[in-house]
């Protein structure tokens, strides 16, 4: 073996191990979902690993694995299951791992089985003080005490101050509401509307919805909030982006400034629908990739037929995030 082919060798088991984005680009089909179910998915990914959750219902259960392209592979383990009754008994939903201040933390959505509506969802959180989240034992932290009743909580740091975003049942829409926390599981006031739907996009499948906020900070320090748009049962379905300054006052609603175009649509050439309800992460190279669901046909609604996939972020010259189009990342350079 000569030394030439040697080095090409170590270079390949180098990026199949770190995952690095090379080893997407030329051996993985973006449109080709990860897992053949998985609504409202959700990655985080801390010391080479990639911790994965998404809605099971009547559960939570997380993968873990050091390359996303085999998390079939990675047996899923429960950590939490729905009580038999009271406030969080049913409707499990968008499940969001987070490690905050050396403690794991999880955040959902669930309602009380006697009132499965929209008037009694809340989000709850739970911690866990183990390295790995997928052991040691997960405390019930309650719900948190929203001024709404919603859906969909993240949460995220700016400036070392911890921020909570949820999408918030108002009147006959859903509006995100922003609040400082004092801690994990504790809001500060005021919890403030800014944003609402205001665009006939956001406003398809006959409900006018805007939830599964989530934060993404750009290379030059601006701060952006994705969004999902119009009924999840729609193929319309699509993603929104807000976006404010890095010094801004995120309490102030004047600071968001919110696109007038989906950033992200349904692809018919690609083969995927509706999709939303996404999450970001950085893998070990510290490019930004986002994970969302998508249907692989024309309406096949809000089911479990939604499918995990995953494709990395581009950034253009003005600092904005470039997502492509679902099934095809941007060929924007890297930061």
């Amino acid at each position: 073996m000569t030394l030439a082919r040697y080095r090409s060798i170590l270079a390949a088991v180098f990026l199949l191990l770190t995952g690095g984005p090379a080893v997407a680009a030329a051996q993985h089909n973006y449109a080709t979902p990860l897992l053949a179910s998985g609504p409202d998915p959700w990655v985080i990914q801390r010391d080479g690993v990639y911790y994965y959750t998404s809605t099971s219902r009547d559960h939570i259960e997380l993968r873990r694995t050091t390359d996303l392209w085999r998390l079939a592979e990675a047996a899923p383990v429960v950590v939490w299951r729905a009580p038999p009754s009271g406030a969080a008994s049913t409707s499990v939903w968008a499940p969001e791992l987070h490690y905050i201040q050396g403690k794991w933390y999880l955040y959902f959505t669930a309602a009380d089985k006697q009132h499965d509506d929209d008037a009694h969802r809340h989000v709850f959180v739970l911690e866990n003080a183990s390295p790995d989240p997928t052991r040691g034992r997960w405390i019930e932290r309650g719900m948190l005490k929203t001024m709404h009743t919603g859906i969909d909580g993240t949460v995220f740091e700016q400036a070392g101050r911890w921020y909570f975003v949820y999408s918030a049942y108002v009147g006959d829409h859903s509006d995100l509401v922003i609040a400082l926390m004092s801690n994990p599981w504790t809001l500060g006031s005021p919890q403030v509307d800014i944003a609402a739907p205001t665009y006939a996009w956001e406003m398809q499948g006959g409900r006018k919805i805007l939830e599964a906020p989530e934060f993404l900070q750009g290379p030059d320090g601006k701060l952006f909030l994705s969004y999902s748009a119009s009924a999840c049962w729609s193929d319309d379905y699509a993603l929104g982006l807000l976006q404010a300054d890095p010094d801004a006052d995120l309490l102030d609603p004047r600071s968001w400034k919110k696109s007038p175009q989906p950033v992200f649509a349904t692809s018919v050439r690609n083969g995927v629908y509706a999709p939303g309800h996404n999450g970001f992460f950085k893998d070990t190279q510290g490019r930004d990739w986002i994970i969302y669901h998508g249907n692989g046909g024309p309406g096949w609604k809000c089911t479990p037929r939604r499918a995990p996939r995953i494709q990395p972020i581009g950034w253009t010259a003005d600092g904005l995030p470039d997502f492509g189009t679902p099934g095809a990342p941007p060929r924007t350079p890297e930061p």
